[in-house]
């Protein structure tokens, strides 16, 4: 990748983007192919997503659906004049959601590694890490002092499928007392922070959105594995994944991809983090 991880920027930049709201109508209707995509102007590109999942999708405190993936795939479609669709999602039901037509892609912090088998994917855009968040005074100062403790983690997530991985990190996972799933990770760090777990497994990302809002309650123990961020979409659905890869390039180029990095730089997102 051309660019390495480094530590995470803490100054937010303004931004002159547009302050046009994220369209996001729920339900109804199948999710048009990739071939209405490439020859009709009137596509419409239905974005799956855990609307509980900042700084890459969630609820506002407008009541609205905001986040960089969701900015992001707004700015996509802005550049190929396609409509956008925000679908909030179980994130347990994305495959059943994708293959049904209901979406036609996942775009929210999704991990592509161990998954490209089960969709087509985008070139990467993101570099992130799965990461173990404890509370600041835990007495576990590496990843090894978990032994005989309370790991959790979002159900069917990458750092899940590390944890359970042979060729991952099965072997840490089975010196803990437990490892447990939950639905989103807001309420996990909730957990974490009223002292039901001993600690969180999840994205770099969201380790950062979490640690940046409450930094005397929370530290990052050590990585579990490194990984890219990719769009998902249907197995086979080769020309629309290119569509937007091609787009993402182009945003990079003129400079609104950095801008909605320094936007959500506060939040854990860092322009040295883009690899596309």
């Amino acid at each position: 990748m051309k660019k390495k991880l480094v530590a995470l920027a803490a100054a937010v930049a303004t931004l002159a983007l547009s302050a046009v709201m994220l369209a996001g109508c729920s339900g109804g209707g199948d999710a048009q192919s990739a071939d209405s995509a490439a020859t009709d102007g009137s596509f419409t590109l239905a974005v799956g997503f855990d609307q509980g999942y900042p700084p890459y999708g969630y609820v506002g405190d407008d009541g609205q659906f905001t986040g960089f993936d969701l900015e992001l795939a707004k700015a996509v479609c802005e550049k190929m004049g396609w409509e956008l669709k925000l679908e909030p999602i179980d994130w347990d039901a994305k495959d059943a959601l994708i293959g049904s037509g209901t979406i036609n892609c996942i775009w929210n912090g999704f991990t592509m590694e161990n998954r490209e088998n089960d969709y087509t994917f985008s070139e990467p855009y993101m570099y992130n890490e799965q990461v173990v968040v404890v509370k600041k005074d835990s007495d576990a100062k590496k990843l090894e002092d978990l032994a005989g403790k309370t790991v959790l983690t979002q159900v069917d997530s990458a750092a899940l499928h590390v944890l359970e991985d042979e060729k991952g990190q099965k072997a840490l996972a089975d010196t803990f007392k437990e490892l447990q799933t939950i639905g989103d990770y807001n309420n996990a760090f909730m957990q974490l922070e009223s002292g039901m777990v001993d600690a969180v497994a999840c994205d770099l990302s969201i380790a950062s959105y979490q640690m940046a809002a409450k930094p005397d309650t929370y530290v990052k123990l050590g990585v579990l594995a490194p990984e890219n961020y990719a769009v998902g979409f249907k197995k086979g659905d080769t020309e629309l994944a290119k569509q937007v890869t091609d787009a993402l390039k182009a945003l990079d180029e003129d400079g609104t991809v950095k801008q909605l990095c320094d936007k959500y730089a506060d939040q854990g997102i860092t322009y040295d983090n883009w690899v596309l």
